[in-house]
């Protein structure tokens, strides 16, 4: 029997797995899709809020004002990029004014370092701020990360300490054992001691099927952006937030970790497989950016993609031991602030457990050593890695300055990248200008050869996505 399954292979997952991968115990992770953070994770506006915008008293506020002090921390353990950019919300009109002040006076209470700024101070820093513009509050810890690749870097961490974990595996049956739980995954009967209760979007599922009681329910809210290309980088310096509404913190401007720009989100009630992205609603964003912002480059759009959140029913997130069932932990109602939460929400979970079963802490760790990113080498380390292996002087994608080396040792990780969309993920080949355009044949190719399977095998992302029908000539297309 394990000691821990965790059900669920997105950050929130990803991070407590990294939490526990920390202490003796077995601990292993299903996921339901073909890759890690493929969901809510991987679709979103990827900043870590420094925690001044959740009500007083909640969960939110607990945890995202200790998760954005542990993320940093985190980051510089696994080496993933964070950046400190900083941000400014934004108050049009003495309504907003307020409104600004009471987010001023809670970020005062729980140490979170602000300062106000009148419009000629604020539009001197960041000159694309709109003529409504009449104040802003500073908020100069603010950061971006990219969070599919921090949720994979824990990930591969836990693997090389231990933790096991299965791709392609959703959870269909959990049946409640003598000590424990024994969960059908996949083609996995997984037994443990403990099951937690990761699963975002379809968590409340996962909560009936364990408990056989609703203990909350999830409403996909979908969110739609503009990706802008790096030529628009200068179009602001940091995260640029309206003052919050009830709908939430509104259409931010973000500056990513890359380079882009990300201008987004709106904001849909909708189902969990709706991931498209329409007219109307990409005109909405359009329309609202110009409430804080002029001059917006949206002729530097590259792509639009959508994301969802898994808002729930008590307006706070949703993490605890249920009494009626002993050893499941359910972390629920993930919503924003999550991203910046995950890593205190790990410790929290930690800390359920250890309040029964005291964990000892691990004397040896193993780091995982991460992918080389030829683009971020001076002249001579690139040389030196050609040397090595000349496959790192082969570019493949043109946008980004990825080569084929890089390719193949993403499909040699840990957890290895096996599609074209996990490829994308790791170091990015296909999220330039031209979109894959010209690099995702390639990248094909070059999965094709290093697994040794067809290229009419390789999908896109899910099973169901194969790149190729048939070989020409030899199929009926």
């Amino acid at each position: 029997m394990k000691d821990v399954v965790i059900i669920g292979g997105g950050i929130i997952g990803c991070s407590i797995a990294y939490e526990l991968s920390h202490y003796e115990g077995s601990v292993v992770l299903v996921e339901k899709n073909s890759d890690i953070a493929d969901e809510v994770s991987m679709a979103n506006s990827a900043i870590v809020h420094a925690g001044y915008d959740p009500e007083d008293g909640t969960l939110k506020a607990k945890l995202n004002v200790r998760g954005a002090q542990l993320m940093k921390q985190w980051c510089a353990e696994l080496e993933e990029e964070y950046q400190t950019c900083g941000a400014f919300v934004a108050a049009c009109g003495e309504g907003e004014e307020l409104l600004l002040h009471r987010l001023y006076e809670r970020a005062l209470r729980r140490n979170v370092k602000v300062q106000l700024l009148d419009k000629e101070a604020a539009i001197k820093l960041e000159p694309n701020l709109s003529d409504q513009v009449t104040m802003v509050m500073n908020v100069p810890d603010t950061a971006v990360i990219t969070p599919w690749n921090f949720a994979l870097s824990a990930l591969e961490t836990a693997v090389v300490n231990g933790c096991q974990v299965y791709l392609n595996s959703p959870v269909t049956a959990i049946q409640k054992l003598s000590k424990g739980y024994a969960v059908q995954a996949g083609k996995q009967r997984i037994e443990a001691r403990y099951v937690i209760n990761a699963a975002g979007l379809y968590s409340d599922q996962i909560d009936q099927m364990a408990t056989g009681i609703k203990h909350f329910t999830i409403q996909a809210r979908k969110g739609e952006y503009f990706v802008l290309a790096k030529d628009a980088r200068n179009f602001i310096s940091r995260v640029i937030y309206p003052v919050p509404g009830p709908k939430g913190k509104g259409v931010l401007a973000v500056p990513t970790v890359h380079g882009n720009i990300l201008i987004g989100p709106n904001r849909n009630d909708t189902d969990r497989e709706d991931h498209a992205t329409d007219a109307e609603g990409l005109a909405m964003v359009r329309s609202q950016i110009t409430h804080t912002m002029k001059n917006v480059p949206m002729q530097e759009t590259i792509r639009t993609f959508s994301g969802l959140r898994p808002a729930g029913n008590h307006g706070d997130f949703y993490i605890r031991e249920e009494v009626e069932s002993a050893g499941f932990i359910n972390v629920g109602c993930i919503d924003s602030p999550g991203i910046a939460s995950a890593p205190a929400i790990g410790e929290y979970v930690r800390q359920l457990i250890e309040k029964k079963h005291p964990l000892k802490r691990k004397t040896h760790y193993k780091k995982c050593k991460p992918l080389v990113r030829m683009a971020d080498l001076s002249m001579t380390d690139k040389q030196s890695m050609i040397k090595q292996d000349p496959r790192y002087g082969h570019i493949v994608c043109r946008c980004e300055k990825i080569s084929e080396g890089e390719i193949i040792a993403a499909i040699q990780r840990p957890i290895p990248a096996k599609t074209i969309k996990a490829i994308k993920k790791r170091i990015r080949p296909g999220m330039g200008r031209c979109q894959g355009g010209f690099c995702e044949p390639l990248v094909t190719d070059i999965l094709s050869k290093t697994m040794n399977v067809d290229m009419c095998d390789i999908c896109y992302d899910q099973p169901e996505t194969k790149m190729f029908v048939g070989h020409t000539k030899e199929e009926q297309l």
